[in-house]
């Protein structure tokens, strides 16, 4: 796979990069684990819950091990979690048998203790900052594959950092967002520094984004191709395999673990597998692929799951496709008029968090 970044949609071609030149970045919290801190209780309680006790999205881990199988450049962690928490997240990471290069977490107490409350709160910053700081020490040249969730800014964050990366957001653009975002006036010093300082690339390949809120998918359109919303890690272990970066049986090791430890069905995983055709996200790549696995498939292979997987891929082998969605024309994502409506998209989804907390 070869990707051109154009302004927030990559144009993807048939010559595959080889998995030592990707770096994947996830998130934590809504995106790996099932982290709630809408209330002052949640975070309370996910700050002195044991690590045993800490719950994984599902498939998030299993899709996590299959990953790191493909001896990838990196896989770089970066959590809005205060510091102190280091010790339990890791050690969760280490129960699920998760394998890290980095792991960045948010310097909470230290900002508190030079007055800066409002650190406590502002994500876009801190998380735009630690990016640009870790593109800056890698290679020229590496692809980048980032993993968020709905329920604060990510789809927005790391498109603008993409774009930032190549060149196509300049510094008083940049300079108006962190104002809107209430960015502490030094650290947009340092931002707009990083920016300038950070080698241009086309690096980012894919933004997958976890939808823990149940956004609709729509309501991401508008950064382009390159962001990819679901709704089960299925599917984004399906559109690596769109994109060459992932076999077709580790993404099916991931629809295992769905099957058995979280009640996933043939039907189920078939209709993930339909969703992303439907919007254009894999195509016949993937298609050719489940067709030929199909016709080898041995139940064997998956103990316990063997009935469902084998339904859930002649279903998908049934599935007409087309082609993958891809660029036709520059798209210039409008970070600007975005910005408010993407507050607005998170506010609403955290109030139906609190409504659901609260019916529950």
């Amino acid at each position: 796979m070869h990707v051109v970044a154009c302004y927030g949609r990559p144009v993807v071609t048939s010559a595959p990069i080889s998995p030592d030149q990707l770096v994947y970045r996830w998130d934590l919290d809504k995106t790996y684990l099932r982290t709630e801190f809408d209330t002052l209780r949640d975070l309370v309680r996910t700050a002195i819950e044991a690590p045993s006790q800490k719950r994984t999205v599902p498939g998030a881990a299993a899709l996590l091990r299959e990953i790191r199988k493909t001896k990838p450049a990196a896989v770089h962690i970066l959590s809005g979690s205060p510091e102190q928490m280091r010790g339990r997240l890791e050690a969760k990471l280490r129960l699920d048998g998760v394998v890290w290069d980095s792991f960045t977490l948010k310097p909470t107490l230290e900002n508190i203790l030079k007055g800066r409350f409002g650190f406590v709160r502002e994500q876009l910053g801190y998380k735009l900052g630690a990016l640009l700081r870790s593109r800056r020490t890698t290679e020229l040249g590496m692809r980048e594959i980032l993993f968020g969730d709905d329920a604060e800014a990510d789809a927005y964050v790391y498109s603008l950092y993409a774009d930032l990366v190549a060149g196509a957001v300049d510094s008083s653009t940049l300079l108006e967002i962190l104002r809107r975002a209430k960015v502490h006036p030094q650290d947009c010093i340092e931002l707009v520094r990083l920016s300038r300082e950070v080698p241009r690339d086309d690096a980012v390949v894919r933004v997958f984004i976890h939808l823990e809120r149940v956004s609709a998918s729509v309501a991401f359109d508008a950064f382009g191709s390159r962001v990819v919303a679901f709704y089960n890690y299925f599917q984004p272990a399906l559109v690596l395999v769109e994109d060459g970066a992932l076999d077709l049986d580790g993404a099916l090791r991931v629809a295992n673990e769905l099957v058995l430890e979280h009640g996933f069905d043939a039907d189920a995983l078939a209709a993930s597998y339909v969703d992303l055709v439907t919007r254009g996200q894999v195509g016949e790549r993937t298609r050719d692929a489940i067709v030929a696995y199909h016709a080898r498939f041995d139940s064997r292979t998956f103990p316990g799951a063997g009935q469902p997987i084998g339904r859930a891929v002649q279903l998908m082998a049934e599935v007409s496709v087309g082609a993958p969605k891809l660029l036709e024309e520059p798209h210039a994502i409008d970070y600007l008029g975005l910005f408010a409506r993407d507050r607005t998209r998170a506010a609403q989804g955290k109030a139906r968090a609190r409504w659901k907390g609260r019916r529950a």
